[in-house]
């Protein structure tokens, strides 16, 4: 098939089990170890293995209602520490001594589950403490790159950021209250302490320490409706990008590296929107700039718009850090794949609802002629039958399929409390 066109494809390896009880809402991969969080509203956090895709153990009685976000603490060694937010409006810390269970882990690595893998139970997670100060439901949690930070996010239209100063002691350092609805989402920079926000007021919101108080320094409202999930792209994913040995495509590049790694947002105004900052040299040359007057110190453009796909709200999206590849889902039960590619003529490009490349938003960008487009280059339909899909993302291949180190899967997550796992390959097929 050498002459044929490659079709990439989504293709179905495994369920994980058992699935929950209720409704799924979100899963987490472990940054280092091959598990994922999955947390659900039966009030339940289930660690499954992405070895052998069976539950590795359950966390419960620390919250009181559903659970709705969880995320792990980055940078530890030897231990893992997960954090959970609740509709009961508390934040939960657990931990895990990980040296205890190293020998189970190799076990997982390889496929198989162990001698003592049965005797797992809740016990081995600790309850390490429960963060209080929200006044109704936790939609959000988010570590930073460097884990000294957490932020939280509610229906009380507050982000919360805390930091750990000590063995199961936080404080809270700031209380953000300018979002004026529901905030749903909370991301960090990945090499900066610079937080994005997402809310029912429509708007994305920029946040720094300043002068020790943490402030808006962007407002990013371009989407007409609920901005339900953000992602920050890999600090190197642009370099996955095709390259040629154009003279445009060094200056991208530049321009790229200057600006640093870009934010994609989704909405229930179905549409998915990537977000560059400005480098502050140009920043007062561009009268095109969608950042409110009052945030006077970062100035972020809307870059691109992707293909549009979905037809009901877009719940989740992930940004592979390993390949640069997007990837969505929502309420209309569709995984779609978009992958960046490198093109000679941006401006000569329209916005195709068929999966045709996306259309270059920035003007700025536009001058320069040459840079890239986003294509839909994978989708499934029906992924969990005619339940929504609250989650989706990247994931590290563990099983005894994967063919490299590098490869990814990718984990969705439901109202019909599965969590399931997808490849992503490319099929060659003749014309």
């Amino acid at each position: 098939m050498a002459n044929g066109t490659v079709q990439p494809r989504l293709h179905p390896i495994a369920d994980l089990n058992p699935p929950a009880s209720s409704r799924a809402w979100l899963s987490a991969p472990h940054p280092n170890l091959p598990i994922v969080a999955t947390c659900a509203s039966d009030k339940t956090i289930r660690i499954y293995s992405l070895s052998n895709f069976t539950q590795v153990s359950s966390i419960s009685g620390g919250h009181k209602r559903s659970v709705r976000s969880c995320a792990w603490k980055p940078n530890l060694k030897g231990e893992s520490s997960l954090a959970t937010a609740s509709f009961d409006s508390s934040v939960g810390i657990w931990r895990r001594d990980d040296t205890a269970h190293d020998a189970k882990e190799t076990d997982f690595t390889t496929g198989g589950q162990g001698d003592n893998a049965e005797e797992e139970e809740d016990e081995e997670w600790r309850f390490a403490l429960v963060l209080d100060g929200h006044d109704s439901e936790v939609k959000g949690v988010s570590w930073s790159a460097g884990g000294n930070f957490l932020a939280t996010c509610s229906r009380d239209k507050s982000v919360w950021i805390w930091e750990e100063v000590g063995d199961d002691d936080f404080e809270t350092i700031a209380v953000l209250q300018e979002h004026t609805a529901d905030v749903k989402c909370v991301a960090w920079h990945p090499e900066e302490e610079m937080l994005a926000s997402g809310s029912y007021d429509n708007d994305i919101r920029l946040w720094k320490e300043d002068a020790d108080d943490w402030t808006c320094i962007g407002v990013l409202s371009d989407h007409s409706n609920t901005v339900w999930s953000l992602a920050w792209e890999g600090l190197e994913s642009y370099k996955h990008i095709d390259s040629f040995t154009s003279p445009d495509h060094t200056a991208w590049l530049q321009r790229r590296q200057q600006s640093g790694p870009r934010l994609a947002s989704c909405s229930d105004d179905l549409h998915i929107k990537i977000w560059r900052r400005n480098p502050r040299e140009k920043q007062k040359q561009n009268p095109l700039s969608i950042i409110r007057s009052g945030s006077i110190e970062e100035e972020w453009v809307i870059e691109a718009e992707l293909p549009q796909r979905h037809d009901r709200t877009i719940y989740a999206i992930s940004w592979s850090a390993s390949t640069g590849m997007i990837v969505s889902a929502g309420s209309d039960g569709q995984i779609i794949v978009y992958r960046e590619k490198w093109q000679e003529d941006t401006l000569m490009t329209n916005n195709d609802t068929d999966g045709g490349p996306s259309t270059s938003v920035d003007e700025d960008a536009s001058k320069d002629i040459a840079g890239t487009t986003w294509h839909v280059v994978g989708e499934i339909t029906g992924a969990h039958g005619p339940f929504e899909i609250n989650h989706v993302a990247w994931a590290k291949r563990a099983d005894r399929g994967k063919t490299s180190d590098q490869e990814e899967v990718i984990i969705s997550t439901g109202d019909d409390g599965s969590v399931k796992v997808w490849s992503f390959s490319a099929i060659s097929e003749s014309p």
